[in-house]
Formats: C-alpha cells, sequence, structure tokens
C-alpha cells in the first residue's frame, strides 16, 4: 500500500496536489523537499505519490491575511475525510509551513473520485 494508517490517507492513496503561490518579490525561502516530507507525513503518504507546485506570482487581490504562501489542496472525498479530519489536516499544513518561517493561507478543496482523470507521461525506455 502507498499510505500509512493516517486517518487522512486513504487505500492506494496519491497525495493531494498541493498548489503553492507567493509572490515573485518574497525573499523568505520555500523550502519544497522539507515541505514535502513534511506533507507526506501529515497525509500519511509517500514521495512517491506527491507534487508539490511552486507558482510565482506578480500580485494577487486581497492581502487581508498577510500571508507568505497560498496553499491549495486538492484531495480526493471519502468518507474518513470529515470536516474535522480535514480542518486538523488543514492546520497542520499551516504548522508546517510556519516551521519554516511562512505564513500559509491555507485552502483544501474536495473532489468525487469517478470524475478524476489523470495521464502521467509514457514511461522512457
Amino acid at each position: 500500500a502507498w499510505c500509512t494508517a493516517s486517518p487522512l490517507a486513504r487505500p492506494a492513496s496519491c497525495m493531494p496536489l498541493v498548489r503553492l503561490f507567493a509572490h515573485k518579490a518574497l525573499t523568505k525561502a520555500i523550502p519544497l523537499p522539507k515541505l514535502q516530507a513534511r506533507l507526506c507525513e501529515i497525509w500519511g503518504v509517500k514521495p512517491q505519490t506527491t507534487k508539490l507546485l511552486l507558482t510565482r506570482v506578480d500580485d494577487w487581490t486581497s492581502d487581508q491575511f498577510d500571508e507568505d504562501v497560498y496553499v491549495s489542496v486538492r484531495a480526493k472525498a471519502t468518507p474518513e475525510r470529515t470536516r474535522e479530519v480535514v480542518l486538523e489536516g488543514c492546520k497542520q499544513v499551516q504548522e508546517a509551513f510556519r516551521a519554516e518561517g511562512l505564513v500559509a493561507n491555507v485552502r483544501l478543496e474536495t473532489y468525487v473520485g469517478d470524475s478524476y482523470f489523470h495521464l502521467p507521461p509514457p514511461a522512457s525506455s
């Protein structure tokens, strides 16, 4: 199995897709490998099933939260991922960023598995 016994994980799961957005002018480091390792612990998955994408932006609307990083997570909806479980996971994600000196605004969106499609590139020969 790809997962551990984390209540946030699901059998044969893939890590939720995690998109990170940060201002181009942000001078703080965003250590993707360290964050990937911590998020794998939180969600109970292996690094091979993880994808963190960092996009640098010129600007965004509303600075009401004064965040360094906007974290957008997409995860499969499962019965185990109750509102309470997901909110706890989001808090842990926020703490992982805080441990790296970053203020994170975290959102998580769930999807129904039958509506998800993925086509990875073919294996190189």
